[in-house]
């Protein structure tokens, strides 16, 4: 009987990319390697050069997967209000995966140090601006561009607290204030009279 390795990222390329964003998450680029990723994917490294040929085609595969997975999972371009639904789905994403945060902080922060990464940074965070236009047009907002990045600045500085500074509730919390701020903005939706 052969004995088979059991795997807790799933299955073949994936398991790769989410390994690395675990990877760089605990140890930061500098420690992101072959050897590394295979370890924690629980493969052999031959593998991951199979896949990527290289590791900054390993990382920026693990960005674009990071940052849709992260974009899926908050329902970010689905949203319609920044309620206590949202900052709830917000706050456990952030908590079941942190990895998928302190991946992209760390990459957001290494494109200071490698000007090469910049473009692939801005497009990671226009990735979500994007999404959360998308959201304020269907709900009538004027100008959304500059206020989706408004908002997403505050998410992204709550998500950052969240992980290192202040608790789940403390974030829920500002996360439901950020949508009644927005709720409130003279360039909203027409409110309905209650």
């Amino acid at each position: 009987m052969t004995a088979v390795r059991s795997n807790r990222y799933g299955d073949g390329r994936e398991a790769l990319l989410a390994a690395t964003v675990a990877v760089v998450a605990e140890k930061g680029l500098r420690g992101l390697t072959f050897r590394a990723v295979a370890e924690r994917a629980g493969v052999n490294n031959t593998l991951i050069s199979h896949h990527f040929g290289t590791k900054d085609s390993l990382l920026h595969a693990a960005v674009a997967w990071a940052t849709a997975r992260a974009i899926r999972l908050s329902d970010l371009s689905a949203t319609e209000t920044i309620d206590a639904d949202f900052a709830r789905t917000l706050v456990d994403l952030v908590a079941a995966e942190p990895h998928l945060q302190v991946f992209q902080y760390e990459f957001v922060l290494e494109s200071r140090r490698r000007p090469e990464l910049r473009d692939e940074a801005v497009s990671l965070y226009e990735g979500y601006v994007d999404a959360l236009e998308r959201a304020l047009t269907r709900r009538g907002y004027s100008h959304p561009r500059p206020l989706a990045r408004a908002v997403f600045a505050a998410l992204d500085g709550l998500v950052l607290q969240q992980l290192t500074v202040a608790d789940d509730d403390t974030v829920r919390e500002a996360v439901e204030r950020v949508g009644e701020l927005l709720d409130r903005s003279p360039h909203g939706p027409p409110r309905s009279a209650a």
